[in-house]
């Protein structure tokens, strides 16, 4: 086994989830990471954890939503194991990216509303979801299967104390304002509230690589034009050229140059789902290159990310509301070049320099 993915697994149970005796643990990825899956278990066996290894297969997913009328119900035998796991881990991987680009977006939609009681009981344990790294990322990403490899153990092998530290200067300064204004290009304008709201270090936690920070807008506070100019894969296909406006918070025309009609799938599967319910800001100079995968993409120290759907409810304050959605669907937008983040009309980051990096002046 390559000695990265045992440090691998050690970062996940001793810094993203860590992991304690007794802890029940879900262990959730395809055939293709089972050599994570299995230096998991064996740091569960020397902690004393009960771990329980499940084969998320997109092959078998693909073939369930194709088989089915769309008239789904909720697994509560799949919530029952979540309701008593202590800890989940899941590696996005597998061979064929694409694997569910023939799922219709209506179906996934309706599973999506089925089984949103089962992710929100996931999502409030403690979480990590990472990646292994295989000839589908790898192709996808227009790298060898080895240069690919290289990029994920560079990228989640950062000194996580050092980049928190990076970071929490902007935590500072968003949670010290009230309003967000986004500038990119002649196509981005939009403001936003961030007001009362809390904003979180990413620091390799529940998302390994992390990179960011990110918070939530108040629900009716958005205003204004985005242009996601960086694409983004979906159900297995790759939506492009993305345009939302906004009024009062709620997205009220949408169109994209590529593939609308799994964006409009998503806008469709509920009311929520026309809502951010996200405002992050990349942060991690280690993730240089677009890789059309999220998880990285995201975390880039040159971007902006908004994602439609649910919030996350530790950074909505006690007088804010919660936007809910069986959808959390990230898009970025591109801030290296004539763009800017402002917090209260003052500019923190010009051309994707922040105001405490050195060139900012220049930028």
């Amino acid at each position: 086994m390559d000695p990265r993915i045992r440090e691998h697994a050690e970062t996940i149970v001793d810094h993203s989830i860590e992991l304690e005796e007794g802890d029940n643990l879900v262990i959730h990825m395809p055939a293709e990471a089972e050599d994570l899956a299995v230096a998991l278990h064996e740091y569960a066996g020397d902690i004393g954890a009960n771990p329980v290894y499940l084969n998320n297969s997109q092959r078998a997913a693909r073939a369930y939503l194709r088989a089915h009328d769309d008239d789904f119900e909720l697994p509560s035998h799949e919530l029952a194991l979540y309701e008593e796991t202590d800890a989940f881990v899941i590696a996005r991987s597998g061979g064929n990216v694409s694997e569910k680009a023939d799922v219709d977006p209506e179906t996934t939609a309706a599973f999506n509303r089925a089984t949103r009681q089962v992710t929100q009981e996931r999502l409030s344990k403690t979480w990590c979801l990472t990646q292994f790294p295989t000839q589908g990322h790898a192709q996808l990403a227009g790298m060898s299967t080895e240069e690919y490899e290289n990029f994920v153990y560079d990228a989640v092998s950062l000194d996580w104390e050092e980049q928190h530290e990076f970071q929490q200067q902007m935590v500072e300064l968003v949670n010290d304002a009230e309003e967000v204004r986004i500038r990119s290009g002649e196509e981005t304008d939009v403001t936003m509230s961030v007001a009362g709201n809390v904003a979180l270090n990413d620091d390799g936690k529940a998302n390994l690589p992390g990179g960011e920070i990110f918070t939530t807008p108040v629900k009716d506070s958005v205003n204004g034009e985005v242009h996601f100019d960086l694409p983004l894969y979906r159900q297995g296909r790759e939506i492009e050229g993305v345009r939302l406006t906004f009024e009062d918070g709620r997205v009220e025309s949408f169109s994209a140059e590529r593939n609308e009609e799994v964006l409009e799938g998503v806008f469709d599967t509920d009311e929520g789902a026309r809502y951010l319910g996200e405002l992050g800001i990349g942060m991690n100079r280690a993730i240089d290159r677009f890789t059309y995968n999220m998880l990285f993409d995201e975390k880039m120290g040159d971007t902006v990310h908004m994602a439609v759907g649910a919030a996350y409810p530790e950074t909505v304050g006690d007088d804010n509301e919660v936007n809910e959605s069986a959808e959390h669907v990230d898009m970025i937008v591109d801030m290296s070049e004539d763009s800017v983040i402002e917090l209260d009309g003052e500019v923190v980051q010009r051309n994707g320099t922040f105001r405490f990096e050195d060139g900012f002046e220049e930028a």
